[in-house]
Parts: structure tokens; sequence; C-alpha cells
């Protein structure tokens, strides 16, 4: 219905810091895909057997709400195998194969994105989402190559940095190795749901429905554009900085006020 009224009447307007933000922008994007091997395609994963989420909040109160993941080895817990690993093979007979990628650029940004289409020879498409993540932390490799002086600031986009490494493919595929950070996929029967559990939405007011693992910090947002061309353009060059407010519920900042025992601003 109304939403302006509705947010209005029933929500207030509160700043985390100063309010400086940053906002990415994200997409379903569509790569090309096969059922069977050949030779230069990627292998899509799903979640390996062996891989064991760790909540550490169970060993100590301090550490409430911080997780790990790993594995298990000669009963010692270990860090979970990284890309180069990965690449190299390190999953052979723990994780299902869901199909192949033709591209191995295209499907290490659809795990930067965290889902997408396979489009397969015969038509079919395969849709995929996020299930699991290796545990390694995640690098940005479009900064590594500014810092690097391999691209300019004009060519920071994501169309920029694929063309990038689709020209330069032995050095392209030694930086995207940089990011440790490793995806795990599952097959999906409808939209990629958010963190809360429900379908993504695009374009629409802007609420905040799942979380990414490189989306940290303060006032830090990954916008969703949907599907197509024209959102991966969109979300392919959003690089943007601005003033953040959020919308919580009437009387929220009053109670953290009086549980934490400041005065509300």
């Amino acid at each position: 219905g109304d939403a302006r009224t509705f947010f209005t009447r029933w929500f207030e307007t509160v700043q985390v810091g100063d309010g400086k933000a940053f906002a990415t922008g994200y997409y379903i994007p569509e790569i090309a895909g096969s059922r069977t091997h050949r030779a230069g395609y990627a292998p899509i994963y799903a979640r390996p057997s062996d891989l064991v989420d760790v909540d550490l909040g169970q060993f100590s109160t301090e550490l409430k709400g911080k997780k790990i993941r790993g594995r298990v080895e000669d009963a010692n817990f270990v860090p979970y195998y990284d890309r180069t690993m990965i690449e190299e093979g390190a999953l052979s007979g723990k994780a299902r194969i869901l199909g192949y990628a033709v591209d191995p650029v295209e499907l290490f940004f659809l795990q930067v994105q965290g889902s997408g289409l396979v489009r397969m020879a015969d038509g079919e498409v395969l849709r995929i989402g996020y299930d699991s993540q290796n545990g390694r932390d995640y690098t940005g490799i479009g900064k590594l190559m500014l810092d690097r002086g391999l691209i300019g600031r004009g060519e920071a986009s994501m169309q920029g940095i694929v063309a990038w490494l689709h020209a330069n493919p032995e050095e392209g595929r030694a930086i995207m190795r940089e990011n440790k950070s490793y995806v795990f996929f599952r097959v999906l029967d409808g939209p990629p749901l958010g963190a809360m559990g429900f379908p993504v939405s695009d374009q629409a007011t802007v609420v905040a429905q799942d979380t990414g693992g490189a989306i940290k910090g303060t006032n830090r947002f990954d916008t969703f554009w949907g599907a197509g061309d024209e959102a991966r353009a969109i979300a392919g060059g959003m690089s943007a900085r601005g003033t953040a407010f959020l919308l919580l519920p009437t009387g929220t900042l009053a109670r953290l006020g009086s549980r934490l025992g400041v005065a509300r601003p």
C-alpha cells in the first residue's frame, strides 16, 4: 500500500555513526554451462561433505555470535581448502558437481553475486543459490588490480575487470586465486532467498533482506537490481557514496538507550 504513510507512522529515523555510506550493486547473472566436463570448464560444487560449521558461542559466552568453518584432519580442526586447492582438485570425492561453467571467470563472479542461472547447451536452465562458503576471508580483486596499476579508475567496474581477466588469462587466474573465499551452491526451485528466508526483491523500497561475506562495516550496502542485461550494467558499474538513514520500529532507540545507560539523542 502507501509505504510512505506506513513508515512515517510506525518507524523512527536513526543513523549509525556519522551516516557516511558506501553502496555497490549485485544482480542475478546468467552464465553458459554444461552437464559434462570439457577442457577449460570449471565445476560448480555443492557443499562438501567434510565442511564443518562451528558456533564458537557454544564454547565461550565471549564468542557469542561468532562462527568459523573448517574441516577435521588427524583429530585437529583446520581451515578449509582455499580457492587454489579447490581448483586443483581438493574436493574430489567430497562434493557433488552440479554442472560445469564454460567460463571460469563468469563462475568467479557468479560466486561473488551469490546466486545465478546456468544455461546449458540444450537450453535448459539450472537455477543455483548460495549454500555455504569455505570460511576463508573474501578479498576484492578489483582493489588489488587498481593498487597494482593493472586497471585504471575508469576500468574498475565489473565489466572492466572481466575484460582484463579475459585478456590476461594466466595473470588473471593468479589474481582470482588471491581471493581465497569459495562459494558452494545448491539447486533452487524458485528465486534466490535472502538471510530472512524470503525471495529478495529488486528496485523496491530498500529493505535489508540479506547478508554477504564481502559486505562488511558500518553503513555498507549492496543493492539488488534483479536479472538481465540492464541489471548487469547497473550493478556492475555501481559504486556510490552518500549518507545513510535507517528506519527502525518506533521506540527501538529509546529501549537501546535505557539498556546501555545513555540518553536518547
